[in-house]
């Protein structure tokens, strides 16, 4: 077996298992979003946090698609599918990075 294909089949399993939780989560696997938790317990009153999970569980279901993608083409065609998929899953990932926690959820305000 390919070792692409292993690196991106787990990655799309957990990525798929993280989406679920946090589509079962609702409101509270907002939570667990990185940097929102950070937030004071007072401000966070101020955020949809269904939004929130929402959003993420969307995230997390493309990047399970991307590295299943990743995956099946990895397996079927070529070992570079896999590294396609790593570069179009950091461009996913680095674009939703902020380093300020306000600005990351302000869309998210009530």
């Amino acid at each position: 077996m390919r070792l692409g294909f292993w690196m991106c089949f787990v990655l799309a399993v957990v990525f798929a298992v993280l989406a679920l939780l946090f589509g079962l989560g609702r409101e509270k696997a907002a939570g667990f979003v990185s940097g929102f938790n950070s937030i004071p317990q007072k401000e966070q009153e101020k955020y949809d946090k269904a939004w929130i999970a929402r959003d993420m569980r969307n995230s997390l279901f493309v990047w399970a698609a991307v590295m299943l993608a990743g995956a099946a083409g990895s397996r079927f065609i070529s070992g570079y599918f896999a590294v396609a998929a790593y570069v179009v899953w950091s461009v996913l990932f680095f674009r939703e990075v902020h380093l300020d926690a306000r600005k990351a959820f302000e869309k998210y305000l009530l």
